[in-house]
């Protein structure tokens, strides 16, 4: 049998794996999303509202889960721009740059938040880390009590790197665009008229 093959095979789950699993990740999301402070994410809300537009910038799967956000607020009408992007124009002042790092040290995002700083812009950040880099440049910052993808002795977390970081991120954003939406007039059909036709 190969190496390859050997490792293969050793990755199979039982059904009581996937079911402890399961229960582990639920578990640690629940509880570190209930440890988010409620006038953080409402702070950040507001820098949202009042932003003419809104630009996101992320690393890996942070990144993702920031180019979910926005799409979601796309839906809501908003002018939303993803930094790299080939059509994403220059960010000015009264724009908003929402950025996500679990370190709050990624060169690439810290560089954006500098760059958007020095353009006038403001910047709202989600991070495990409140002495960081990017906590520093930012107007408003989410403090997810998640552990850092590098502390891999954390007693927060027995998931793998960043994984409860990125997933409670998910969360609060989701919980960010049905705060927004529902101070909106709007009803889920204008919004679906929003949604990408080209896919």
């Amino acid at each position: 049998m190969s190496p390859t093959a050997s490792a293969t095979r050793a990755v199979y789950s039982t059904t009581g794996d996937i079911v402890r699993n399961l229960s582990l990740v639920r578990d640690e999301i629940v509880d570190t999303a209930a440890k988010i402070n409620e006038e953080e994410l409402a702070g950040l809300a507001a820098h949202i509202c009042h932003s003419g537009r809104v630009f996101v910038a992320g690393a890996g799967r942070s990144g993702l889960v920031l180019r979910m956000a926005a799409m979601r607020l796309m839906h809501l009408g908003l002018t939303v721009h993803i930094a790299g992007d080939t059509t994403t124009p220059a960010i000015s002042s009264g724009d908003l740059l929402l950025v996500a790092s679990g370190s709050g040290t990624t060169s690439g995002v810290v560089k954006s938040a500098e760059t958007a700083a020095k353009a006038g812009a403001r910047i709202a950040a989600f991070t495990t880390n409140p002495d960081s880099p990017l906590a520093g440049l930012a107007d408003a910052v989410v403090i997810i009590p998640a552990a850092q993808k590098t502390d891999h002795g954390s007693s927060v977390t027995r998931q793998y790197s960043g994984s409860l970081f990125e997933q409670t991120l998910f969360l609060a954003t989701e919980a960010l665009f049905q705060s927004l939406w529902e101070n909106t007039d709007e009803p889920a059909e204008e919004l679906w008229l929003r949604h990408a036709n080209l896919e």
